[in-house]
Parts: structure tokens; C-alpha cells; sequence
């Protein structure tokens, strides 16, 4: 198989299904990661159709440390060969400062946010027999900015954030490594279309990301063959005005 090959987690919905969909236009063979079987957003679905771009689907739980390694040999084996590409897209989110958090809900998603994208990683660059792969880590704009809200998500977001560049050191050449970091992207049901218009109005930019300019991110990093280390902010400048609160606690109406 001469084709480039993308393993995305986390890959049917969301930014995830934007990132899966992006790639299959730029000629990637898919490998897409979900928690569970399910079906695919329109955006990815779409874009499957369009470009008829080869995509399997592979299921496992993050939160298990025996899926996470064998995710990447199930990859390999339906394949042929190791990704040209890893994008540590899948997460885990929970509310509660920091007196709610507990040891059992911390490392759940330390396991998750932080380790199975280091041990794919770990993975990818052992199985890619002279080949560079690129991985690009998914991260949070408040990395730069920490907020309250959320502390075992954010302190999560924040060790990948630092693994990002600590990785890049340890694999040298022989794997590039880098982050995306998006702002408020995709709202959930816990924001109101008026709060959202109001949270785009206070970003540097006037305006919050959309997920394409996400994919569009880590369709560069992908590509960029001098660049390792690096964290692209794609959030609006949110990273540039501190907020001191997670953005649904804000502009609320």
C-alpha cells in the first residue's frame, strides 16, 4: 500500500469527523477510531463519498490500557503497515473544580488524555521501521491560560500539551510531533446560540474557529517536514486574552 495512511481517534464525530474528512481530501486512507460502532457525521460521511477515500473503523476504549495497545496492531494488520499519520483527537471531558475532583476520576482521564496518545505514539514510531511518521496531538487552548473549571480535563490537556514537545526531543528524527489547540469550537447543549455569538465577539478575532480551520491545522502539521515541537493556536486568539473561566461559564444569558 503506497497510499498515505491517517490513524485518527476519536475520528467519526465532531472535530474528529472534520480532521477524518480533511485528510480523505488530502488523499489519506483512513483508520478511524471510535469508543464504539456508530455512524459517521454528515461532515466525514460526506467526504468518504465524494473522494471515496479507503477508511476502516476501529473500536476501543481509551480509559482500558490492553485496547490502547491494540489498537495500532489492528491498524497495521488490516493495512498492512504502520500510519504515516497519528492524530490523538479522542477525549475525555468531566466538570468539577478542584473540590470535586478524586484519584479515581484524575487518573481515568490522565489515562485517556495522556497516556494512550503517548503509548500510540510509542507505538507508531517502534512499528514504522525507518519511516517518520507525524503525530499530532489534540490539546485546549488553556493550556496557555489555565482556568478552574473542569481541573482534571485541564490538568489532562495540559501534561499532553507538555508531552508534545518532550516527545519531539525524544524521537529525534525519527517521528515529528506537535498540537493543535482549539478554542470553543463545537457548542455543546449547555451553551444558547446568543451566549455563543457573544463568546465569538470577545475573541481577538471577533469570531470563534470553526472545525475546518481545526482540520486545517492538522492537515499543515501533517505535511510540514521542518516542523516538530510545535503548538498551533487555532482558537479566534482566545490563548492571547485570558478569561479566567472555562467559556460556558461566561456571557451566559
Amino acid at each position: 500500500m503506497t497510499q498515505k495512511l491517517a490513524l485518527v481517534t476519536g475520528g467519526l464525530h465532531r472535530v474528529g469527523a472534520a480532521i477524518a474528512a480533511r485528510l480523505a481530501r488530502e488523499g489519506y486512507a483512513l483508520a478511524i477510531h471510535k469508543r464504539r460502532p456508530g455512524e459517521a457525521d454528515p461532515v466525514l460521511a460526506d467526504a468518504l463519498a465524494e473522494t471515496g477515500a479507503i477508511a476502516h473503523r476501529f473500536a476501543a476504549d481509551l480509559a482500558d490500557p490492553a485496547a490502547v495497545d491494540a489498537l495500532l496492531p489492528a491498524v497495521i494488520d488490516k493495512f498492512g503497515r504502520a500510519p504515516d499519520l497519528l492524530v490523538n483527537n479522542a477525549a475525555l471531558f468531566a466538570e468539577g473544580g478542584w473540590q470535586d475532583v478524586s484519584a479515581a476520576t484524575l487518573a481515568e482521564m490522565m489515562q485517556v488524555n495522556l497516556s494512550a496518545p503517548v503509548m500510540l505514539a510509542k507505538a507508531l514510531v517502534a512499528a514504522s521501521e525507518g519511516r517518520r511518521p507525524a503525530i499530532v496531538n489534540i490539546v485546549d487552548q488553556r493550556v496557555r491560560n489555565p482556568v478552574p473549571d473542569q481541573i482534571a480535563y485541564s490538568l489532562s490537556k495540559s501534561a499532553l500539551w507538555q508531552a508534545t514537545a518532550t516527545l519531539a526531543v525524544a524521537f529525534g528524527g525519527r517521528a515529528r510531533v506537535n498540537a493543535v489547540a482549539p478554542g470553543l469550537t463545537m457548542a455543546t447543549d449547555d451553551y444558547s446560540a446568543a451566549q455563543v455569538e457573544r463568546l465569538g465577539a470577545r475573541m481577538p478575532l471577533g469570531a470563534l474557529p470553526a472545525p475546518a480551520e481545526i482540520a486545517d491545522a492538522v492537515a499543515y502539521l501533517a505535511r510540514a517536514e521542518a516542523v516538530t515541537g510545535q503548538t498551533i493556536f487555532v482558537d479566534g486568539g482566545a490563548h492571547l486574552a485570558p478569561m479566567g473561566r472555562d467559556f460556558v461559564a461566561l456571557e451566559r444569558d
